[in-house]
């Protein structure tokens, strides 16, 4: 069978160009670290590392999110941590202010103390984060959170302006977590204050009246209700802190373990990738040696 010169150079070109591929493809793989440069080296294996860095992806951003989460958490604790302690001093004023045996000058007194602990816990509860947005709002959250109408009477100047919906935020495959803390509570808090005042302002006033003193007490008890219910939201929020720690951990040690099993499945044996390239290199320059050799026989030459 005879084999034409053309044939023979163009099958020697391809099974030297193919040799060669084969000898850059682990010379690649061992500069890279990379058992896999292609999806077609192994198709099964990229599937699964395609899947881990999509999951990865989603770890970061819950991640990242929770991060946020915290800050603001921190922050709502924060303006309700100090509201409570406005409110202990209120509860205070309000228990001396019940005593019988207090003048009309020692209430008058009294009076300007409380107007400023009012005033503080209505700031307090329009508290913006520092883009500008209500913490106490709901879902409102570019609304104040309550307003103020000074040409009101006396208990009734006082009005909660946002909703009690939840902000939720993704911090897991299918976990959400609430962002935000609503103060609905607070303005009847404040009218309940502000009617205390009233009644305190007035000159010549009889803490043993049963009028004042049934404001006094009115004001006694929504203090209480509002302490209970904004200690009710600071402890949620601590729980919530120490849920998201534990979330964000074991993302964290998720992605880890994906971390590992990308390594795993996509790192180079360099020792079995080092036998391969000593082969191609062998297969390679015997390949060479043989078509120079080949290419060098004439059938003249054997007559």
């Amino acid at each position: 069978m005879r084999v034409a010169t053309s044939q023979y150079h163009m099958t020697m070109s391809q099974t030297l160009a193919s040799a060669q591929a084969r000898l850059e493809k682990v010379m690649q793989q061992m500069s890279t670290g990379q058992r896999l440069l292609l999806p077609s080296d192994d198709p099964v294996t990229s599937v699964r590392l395609s899947r881990m860095e999509r999951e990865q992806a989603a770890l970061a951003q819950y991640r990242d999110n929770i991060g946020a989460l915290s800050v603001r958490l921190t922050q709502n604790e924060t303006a309700l941590d100090s509201s409570l302690t406005d409110m202990q001093e209120v509860r205070d004023l309000m228990v001396w202010a019940s005593d019988g045996a207090n003048t009309a000058d020692d209430l008058n007194a009294m009076a300007g103390a409380l107007v400023s602990l009012r005033d503080s816990l209505y700031y307090t509860a329009n508290s913006r984060d520092q883009e500008g947005r209500y913490l106490f709002s709901g879902t409102l959250s570019t609304t104040a959170t309550l307003a103020l109408d000074s040409t009101a009477a006396a208990g009734s100047r006082y009005s909660f302006e946002g909703n009690e919906e939840k902000q939720q935020v993704v911090v897991g495959n299918n976990i959400t977590q609430s962002a935000n803390v609503s103060l609905p509570e607070m303005a009847a808090l404040l009218n309940r204050l502000d009617l205390a005042v009233a009644q305190m302002q007035t000159p010549g006033v009889n803490p043993n009246d049963a009028a004042v003193r049934t404001v006094l007490k009115d004001a006694l008890n929504g203090t209480d209700v509002a302490m209970a219910a904004v200690s009710g939201k600071i402890a949620g929020l601590g729980g919530a802190q120490k849920i998201l720690s534990t979330l964000d951990e074991t993302h964290g040690n998720v992605g880890l373990a994906a971390d590992q099993a990308k390594i795993t499945l996509s790192q180079l044996d360099y020792g079995e990738a080092a036998i391969r390239l000593t082969g191609y290199q062998t297969a390679l320059q015997a390949t060479q040696k043989a078509y120079v050799r080949v290419a060098g026989l004439s059938l003249f030459s054997q007559l």
